[in-house]
């Protein structure tokens, strides 16, 4: 179809005119979120963890007992303190997870997490079916897609 066509340039007018509303659209859903009560949550638990003496003092021992973990792990588990260091980091990140603010935290920032991925899902399904939408989710729930032993997967020729 040549340049000149009045279709396409009509299309490649109003596509143009649609990116702009788009946009505007976005920020407002944007807005929308952000003033959700699964946003407000999510919020009010940072600031809680934010403030926590506990969690402070865990997190920094959580970070140095980290930083030994990755230089064992570059050895791999032969290293002699492979095992303590990774057992050190999960003792720490279970301690972590017992405190309620931390777990209040992280269940809210899940419920913005899946507000966004259902908002994502949306509007891909109003495009097309067809279209995939990532997940945070690092073991997915469905079959079909992308990591999941679906069509694209590398079990079935698709990667390489």
């Amino acid at each position: 179809m040549p340049l000149s066509d009045p279709i396409e340039l009509e299309m490649n007018d109003h596509s143009s005119l649609d990116m702009g509303q788009l946009l505007l659209n976005a920020y407002e859903i944007g807005d929308m979120v952000n003033q959700s009560v699964e946003v407000a949550e999510y919020a009010y638990w940072k600031t809680v963890v934010d403030q926590d003496e506990q969690v402070h003092q865990l997190v920094k021992q959580f970070d140095k007992a980290k930083e030994q973990f990755v230089d064992c792990e570059r050895f791999g588990r032969f290293h002699p303190d492979f095992n303590a260091a990774k057992d050190k980091v999960e003792a720490i990140q279970r301690q972590l997870n017992e405190i309620e603010c931390v777990s209040r935290f992280k269940a809210a920032e899940q419920q913005v997490d899946d507000l966004l991925h259902e908002i994502a899902k949306q509007i891909a399904s109003s495009v097309s079916e067809t279209i995939k939408v990532p997940s945070n989710d690092p073991l997915p729930k469905g079959g079909g897609s992308c990591g999941s032993g679906g069509s694209c997967s590398c079990s079935s020729g698709g990667c390489g």
